[in-house]
């Protein structure tokens, strides 16, 4: 089984979606299925208004069509609503191709944050889109019934997970040298530098110890000005990026918007307790699972998780596996391919045997 995904988000843009679907891809052929991309790498693009690291793809329906031929696919995933995504969008409906969607990010509060741009007027452009489709994939249980009582149709529940082998409490010899001689405890935040991840939340407030931000993005010149008592390392990643984890005493999440959090589970696993604002989905299981304090009030949110045990924190984080979430794409896949109008050619549970080896 060959699954095909386009996606707007790719390398070298750092963000949950690109992470998500690289560990996918590695997952799917450890499971016997093969997964080739369509990304803005295979075509001319423009910087994003704003934005630079994130590129913009100059492509017609015809030019990402073509391309989709050429791979040949069994299932069509369209990973993002932006141009690549409604290029096959447009290309599938016009050859009558079953195709399956994720609804990766809230789009509406990112925008409205950035423009005035009305939430209601792009939950209605992203309601056309996705009910386009066979199925839309979402995180949580949370987010589908938010997206239901939006008339989001036809929702599936795709999780996320972890790598604990990786992201994992470590000896203070193992510590990131880059937070040696900091002073504690050390609150940290590993984020994209951007509007919408309200960072200015997290770096306003007066707290004992040191306020850590591992990430890069738009708004860091302006964060860096503006709250000089943080240290900001940039963006890291893999053993230096984990290092950094298992130094720090509490993991800070300001954002309002996120469907799920990645780094949330990467935290978790580190042994670092959670502080956020009260939310839903991820964020509603961590607060009542006690690995992490839920609060209006950051500051005091972020005090009262140093008394969580490491130990639970971890144990949260591995009830998420990259397997288990592999296997709850291919069966959405898997399911879609059912009711899809294309024809299909594979056995139907073929996706599904695959994915439970």
């Amino acid at each position: 089984m060959k699954i095909l995904v386009v996606t707007d988000a790719w390398k070298p843009q750092v963000n949950g979606v690109v992470r998500t679907l690289e560990r996918l891809a590695f997952e799917s052929e450890r499971l016997g299925v093969t997964m080739s991309f369509i990304t803005p790498i295979d075509f001319k693009t423009v910087a994003m208004p704003g934005y630079a690291e994130i590129r913009l793809s100059l492509a017609t329906p015809a030019m990402v069509g073509l391309k989709i031929a050429q791979e040949n696919p069994d299932a069509i995933h369209i990973a993002t609503e932006g141009p690549l995504g409604l290029c096959a969008l447009k290309w599938a409906k016009a050859n009558h191709r079953s195709f399956t969607t994720c609804y990766h990010t809230h789009y509406p509060q990112y925008l409205a944050a950035r423009f005035p741009i009305p939430e209601k007027l792009t939950y209605s452009l992203l309601r056309q889109f996705h009910n386009s489709g066979a199925t839309t994939m979402v995180a949580t249980e949370s987010l589908q019934a938010e997206l239901s009582a939006k008339g989001f149709e036809r929702l599936a529940i795709w999780s996320r997970g972890v790598d604990g082998d990786l992201f994992a409490p470590r000896p203070p010899e193992q510590h990131s040298t880059l937070l040696a001689g900091l002073q504690e405890p050390i609150f940290l935040c590993v984020a994209r530098l951007a509007v919408e991840k309200n960072l200015d939340a997290f770096l306003s407030q007066r707290m004992d110890g040191t306020k850590v931000i591992v990430g890069d993005g738009p708004d860091r010149e302006r964060l860096e000005k503006r709250y000089p008592d943080a240290v900001f390392l940039g963006a890291r990643f893999g053993e230096e990026l984990a290092a950094i984890y298992a130094s720090a005493d509490v993991f800070v999440f300001p954002s309002l918007s996120e469907t799920f959090g990645l780094v949330l589970l990467e935290a978790l696993a580190s042994g670092l307790p959670v502080a956020a604002f009260p939310g839903r989905g991820l964020l509603g299981e961590i607060g009542a699972a006690g690995v992490g304090v839920l609060s209006g009030n950051l500051r005091e949110a972020a005090t009262a998780a140093l008394a969580i045990p490491k130990a639970a924190c971890r144990g949260f984080a591995m009830g998420y596996s990259h397997v288990q979430s592999t296997r709850q794409f291919l069966n959405n896949v898997g399911n879609a391919l059912t009711v899809g109008s294309a024809p299909i050619t594979t056995p139907r549970n073929s996706l599904i045997v695959a994915a439970d080896r």
